[in-house]
């Protein structure tokens, strides 16, 4: 039986409907210093027997190539990977990233690993979209908490303890190819297309300068000429810190691997909403069966499983929410015992009726 502990977190933000001031940095970003992403391929090693299985033979031959380099010369047959398991490295530079700097970077097992927790990665070079070699990766795996335990009893699982990360476990090998100092102007692009927003951070750098040198060309794209005699670093610098008044948007993000949900806002519903909840819980159980053959016949004993299925479906509980508010309704379905999962199928299957007035960010 394997059993799946799930983490509802719940935090509603009360955020007034006014608006709020925000700087330009954090609704656009500058063409061409965007985040580059980063891949390897790398080995962990020093787990305790919860690595790949003997059937995943890349791991083998990784192990065997990675030897043979140390000048250890070993059959990959014989290989034993039950400590060791291959991963996928990935990672974000931030613009500007110069050699020495350090980053984080995230593992993921490739095989049948149980768990990569306290293991530590390899050496493993970090490949940008062009092919080359922009930094390396190495150190012990956080797998945030998570764990996978088993015994001939059944096995507990708690979140994802394939996948870890390491903090400020990569380092910047080689400068990224990007020079500040060649822009003609500066473009502004926004995170969320917005022809109001656009607008608005517009007015604020004219404004700021006395002059229109900043000219908003569609729902994402600002240009700003640089001033004669100023610093373009500097003037880059007072862009961003500038501020502008924006409406807050009613946001519900869902974080399906460990079930948590957060609410910002008063978030509206259409009431009054019905709704019907129940479950169905499934339960597969085995029991041997020996076949025994007739005395003096020469046949042999026999053990099979026999497998029995039980379906038992939960009587349906039906409710009405009078409230305005979502935060009424999660707190009903909380008061009788409705599952993170659960929660989030409900949240969802309310804004596909149109009900609900709030975007919904899966992550």
């Amino acid at each position: 039986m394997v059993r799946y502990i799930f983490l509802l977190l719940l935090i509603i933000f009360s955020i007034s409907f006014g608006g709020n001031k925000v700087k330009i940095r954090e609704e656009a970003d500058i063409m061409g210093l965007r985040p580059n992403y980063l891949i390897g391929y790398g080995i962990v090693v020093g787990l305790k027997g919860t690595g790949d299985g003997t059937t995943t033979r890349y791991t083998l031959i990784s192990i065997a190539n990675m030897l043979r380099k140390m000048g250890i010369y070993i059959d990959p047959a014989q290989v034993k990977t039950k400590n060791s398991a291959a991963v996928m490295v990935t990672a974000k530079l931030p613009p500007f990233a110069k050699s020495g700097m350090r980053f984080d970077v995230t593992v993921a097992s490739m095989g049948d690993a149980k768990d990569i927790g306290n293991g530590v990665l390899i050496r493993t070079p970090l490949f940008g979209p062009d092919g080359k070699v922009y930094g390396f990766a190495q150190g012990s795996v956080s797998t945030g908490g998570g764990f996978s335990e088993s015994n001939k009893g059944g096995k507990v699982v708690k979140n994802f303890p394939t996948t870890g990360v390491i903090v400020e476990g990569g380092i910047v090998e080689k400068d990224l190819p990007f020079e500040f100092s060649r822009m003609k102007k500066l473009i502004l692009t926004l995170k969320r297309p917005d022809f109001a927003k656009a607008i608005k951070i517009q007015d604020a750098i004219n404004n700021y300068y006395g002059k229109k040198i900043a000219r908003a060309l569609d729902a994402t794209t600002v240009t700003v000429n640089f001033v004669k005699g100023k610093d373009p670093v500097q003037m880059a610098g007072e862009i961003l810190n500038l501020e502008i008044q924006t409406d807050s948007e009613p946001t519900i993000v869902i974080y399906e691997r460990t079930g948590t949900v957060i609410m910002s806002g008063d978030i509206k519903i259409d009431a009054p909403i019905y709704v019907s909840h129940g479950n169905i819980y499934v339960a597969v159980e085995k029991k041997p069966v020996v076949s025994q053959p007739p005395p003096l016949s020469q046949g042999q004993t026999v053990e099979t499983q026999q497998v029995q299925t039980t379906v038992v479906e939960e009587k349906g509980r039906i409710f009405a929410i009078e409230s305005p508010k979502l935060k009424d309704l999660v707190e009903a379905l909380n008061d009788i015992g409705v599952s993170p999962r659960d929660l989030i199928a409900i949240i969802q299957a309310i804004k596909n009726t149109g009900k609900l007035h709030a975007k919904i960010v899966i992550m």
